[in-house]
């Protein structure tokens, strides 16, 4: 009876695994990281890995609504074991309108272009946003464990419109708030993007908005883009990139940038940097090297594999 009873068992639950649809996804990194003059004294060049995993579950209904939760785990060199597990997101799907909870990606950082600069095996661009506000968040939520989030995103064709709303802690009446909206559209071979944030990182006053365009060459994969990013009250500062990208041989690419930012403690206005990136069919290895606001040099090595 006893082993009937645990064979019963384990064909319920194996019914159930069957059921469901269950998804592994991912990436790992890692390469050499140089950073002169580096914070705190520390050594210039150093080793840096990530591997990252992503979990999604899903399910869909007789009238054709899709949910889905989504985990993710990550370990990063020399980041704390307790930092690695992001808080889980619940979504539902139905006619290109997706609405989310919990650990969501908010509208403004979602927007398509603007990140387009990032180069090199750490995805890095001196161009990037250099304000305070939400996103999703690899790691945990550190004290505000009550923080909770909502975002919607509709997509229809060559548009795409999110708007997303972030609480600090659902638990108190006078918590801190964000609102965020993003639209991006493509045509032909122009991709346009623009998105704004109200009260970033749930701070008063700190607005910050972005716009976006890029152009691909026809017939190539070749582009140029130019963003331009309000960066709010506490960076205070303006940011303007340039950036293209150029296939200059078989699965190799050069991608580079210009990025112009007028915080009050910057050595200089402009930064700048180009990378290279050779794909290796299921893996690809990509090197970069910046110059900062503060006129140090920032480079880096590796090779890079999803899964």
């Amino acid at each position: 009876m006893k082993k009937a009873l645990i064979a019963s068992t384990a064909l319920v639950l194996s019914a159930g695994v069957a059921a469901a649809d269950v998804t592994f996804s991912g990436f790992a990194r890692t390469g050499l990281d140089f950073v002169e003059n580096r914070a705190g004294g520390a050594q210039e060049t150093q080793i840096q890995s990530r591997v990252r995993m992503n979990v999604l579950a899903t399910t869909s209904t007789d009238q054709g609504v899709d949910f889905g939760a989504r985990l993710r785990f990550q370990w990063d060199q020399g980041a704390s074991e307790l930092d690695q597990f992001a808080p889980g997101q619940i979504y539902v799907t139905a006619s290109g309108l997706t609405v989310s909870v919990g650990n969501v990606g908010t509208a403004f950082d979602s927007a398509g272009l603007l990140y387009a600069s990032e180069i090199g095996i750490f995805d890095r661009s001196l161009g990037n946003p250099a304000g305070s506000f939400f996103a999703y968040s690899t790691g945990g939520y550190g004290a505000n464990n009550n923080r909770v989030g909502i975002a919607a995103t509709y997509a229809v064709d060559a548009l795409t419109a999110r708007i997303s709303y972030v609480n600090t802690d659902q638990t108190v009446s006078d918590s801190n708030e964000e609102i965020g909206v993003s639209v991006d559209y493509s045509m032909d071979a122009i991709a346009l993007s623009a998105a704004a944030v109200l009260d970033g990182a749930g701070i008063d006053g700190n607005d910050q908005y972005f716009l976006g365009a890029a152009y691909t060459l026809p017939g190539t994969s070749n582009k140029l883009g130019l963003n331009w990013i309000d960066n709010g009250d506490v960076a205070d500062s303006t940011t303007i990139t340039l950036y293209g990208e150029f296939e200059v041989a078989p699965l190799t690419t050069v991608k580079g940038y210009v990025a112009n930012n007028d915080a009050a403690g910057n050595a200089t206005d402009v930064a700048y940097g180009i990378g290279g990136k050779y794909d290796l069919g299921g893996a690809y290895l990509a090197t970069a090297i910046h110059r900062s606001y503060s006129k140090d040099i920032i480079a880096d090595f590796g090779v890079r594999f999803n899964f």
